[in-house]
């Protein structure tokens, strides 16, 4: 099969990050780069097309598929024109900045009969496959919390992403992506309530903490929550904490970095009650939260996972030639889309929404 010619529009971080990792990648053969800003262009890689303009970029016979990593506040406009121009197309999340965007986004893709998917490549992050692993073997019982954590030391954003007219905060930079998480984790699975909590805390214009509570009808509680200004001392590669727990009757398990540590934690045998006798902590005298009797304390390893984010291009490979589905439809970003639309409303008015 002849590779896919791919033209990538927006050569900044996760332009570049798409330049190292596509091109030598089989299957696929990168064409070049457009950029609004000429100076972006200057390092491309030699042997790639540095593009005039998006218009060119967009035009050129020689590429099949546009892939759009410009600003947020971009997407829908450089879609709608990949499209009529007859382009396949990837974008980078989130994909629109509302879902009547996202509906003429995709109504003009339908109208072109080409193909149209989002680039959500961190349902390839190892820290979530493994709790998804969890989840998904019901080695814990009756499952009845998730929480997925993300805290930064370093509090200011960058470029673009400080400004809300460009689609920036952080609920569009990473909240998309631990919203997505959450919903692929349980698929199918409705979700009948959300409430969040949505802040500036050092940021002027977008937001740069939020916590959402979202319960779905199975009995799970899914708690997600980011903040860019969690202060602490931490040595030079720890300027960032990720992590994940999930409660279930039979035992619990928890994940820690993004290449995952952790383990599954049970107990011999539940207490019937707690102990008549107290017991002095350092918190003070207690007995529902007195130490655990020797021998009572089990551990199991995580399960292991084999995953990357080259795993998102290899499915769009094989998804392009027909011999399987895209991993990430439209019909998902939708809801990712509504849900976000949702945790704004819960954090403007401070009260739970019913969502499905």
């Amino acid at each position: 099969m002849e590779p896919i010619r791919i033209g990538i529009i927006g050569h900044g971080f996760m332009g570049h990050e798409h330049e190292k990792m596509l091109s030598n990648f089989s299957g696929i053969r990168l064409m070049g780069f457009a950029d609004k800003d000429p100076s972006q262009l200057e390092d491309v890689l030699p042997g790639l097309k540095r593009y005039q303009s998006n218009e060119e970029l967009i035009h050129d016979p020689e590429v099949d598929v546009v892939l759009i990593a410009a600003n947020n506040n971009q997407h829908h406009d450089l879609v709608i024109q990949a499209a009529n121009a007859g382009k396949n197309v990837i974008c980078e999340k989130p994909v629109a900045m509302s879902l009547q965007q996202l509906d003429e986004m995709e109504e003009a893709c339908h109208q072109n009969h080409v193909r149209f998917t989002v680039h959500h490549q961190r349902r390839f992050d190892p820290d979530f496959r493994t709790a998804r692993a969890v989840y998904d073997s019901k080695t814990l019982g009756n499952m009845y919390t998730i929480k997925s954590s993300l805290y930064g030391f370093n509090g200011n954003m960058h470029d673009w992403h400080v400004y809300k007219s460009e689609g920036g905060g952080m609920l569009y930079d990473w909240g998309v992506h631990l919203l997505d998480q959450i919903l692929w984790m349980l698929p199918g699975v409705k979700l009948k309530t959300v409430f969040a909590d949505i802040r500036n805390v050092i940021n002027f214009e977008v937001d740069d903490y939020f916590k959402i509570l979202m319960r779905f009808e199975n009995g799970v509680t899914a708690e997600v929550e980011l903040g860019t200004y969690y202060l602490a001392d931490k040595v030079q590669d720890k300027w960032f904490e990720r992590h994940w727990f999930i409660g279930g009757n039979q035992g619990t398990a928890y994940v820690d970095g993004f290449f995952p540590e952790g383990k599954i934690v049970r107990t011999s045998h539940l207490l019937q009650n707690v102990s008549g006798q107290r017991t002095m902590t350092a918190a003070g005298p207690t007995r529902s939260f007195g130490p655990a009797p020797e021998g009572t304390i089990l551990t199991e390893p995580l399960p292991q996972v084999n995953t990357c984010h080259e795993n998102y291009f290899e499915n769009y490979v094989r998804a392009y030639h027909g011999e399987e589905d895209f991993l990430v439809q439209i019909s998902e970003t939708r809801r990712v889309l509504r849900l976000m639309d949702a945790v704004r409303e819960s954090g403007r008015t401070g009260k739970s929404v019913d969502f499905e």
